[in-house]
């Protein structure tokens, strides 16, 4: 295995589990979580979702620009030659860390404030604030993996 491609298999391993996680969340657990369990149960699942999910999600964030700024020196020779979907992928990529780092910052301890006083209400309206942020983090990410896909970095 190259340099190159074992690179590029950790990059993308990384964008797999942040995308393809938020994709699981949102699309399989988010509706099965509200058929199955009532508001209670469902705040203390989505806890503990997140707090093991969030772990995760932080070998990503980290992995992803140190891998990408590999990738970028071994297929561009560095950042001013690299392609414009390179420096879009790059940019969007900032973002999502934003609405992670703001979810995990903000929004989590709310949560975890929320269930621990047993605050139902307050609990249901953090968890709809942070299923807003995790669905526009996961739009972007398909996004993000819409134009590596389309233009791949060989």
């Amino acid at each position: 295995m190259t340099l190159f491609a074992l690179v590029y298999t950790l990059h993308l391993l990384a964008a797999l589990v942040w995308v393809g996680g938020m994709f699981f969340a949102w699309m399989i657990l988010r509706p099965a979580a509200m058929a199955a369990l009532e508001g209670p149960a469902r705040l203390k699942l989505w806890l503990e979702v997140f707090q093991r999910f969030f772990i995760w999600v932080w070998v990503a964030v980290v992995l992803l620009p140190i891998s990408g700024t590999g990738l970028i020196h071994l297929r561009f020779s560095g950042f001013e030659t690299a392609p414009r979907y390179v420096q879009i992928m790059m940019g969007l990529y900032v973002v999502m860390a934003a609405l992670f780092i703001r979810i995990q910052a903000l929004q989590l301890p709310s949560l975890r404030s929320a269930v621990e006083g047993q605050d139902w209400p307050a609990g249901a309206a953090v968890l709809g604030k942070i299923r807003q942020l995790v669905g526009i983090n996961l739009l972007i990410g398909l996004l993000v993996v819409a134009i590596g896909a389309a233009r791949p970095m060989f």
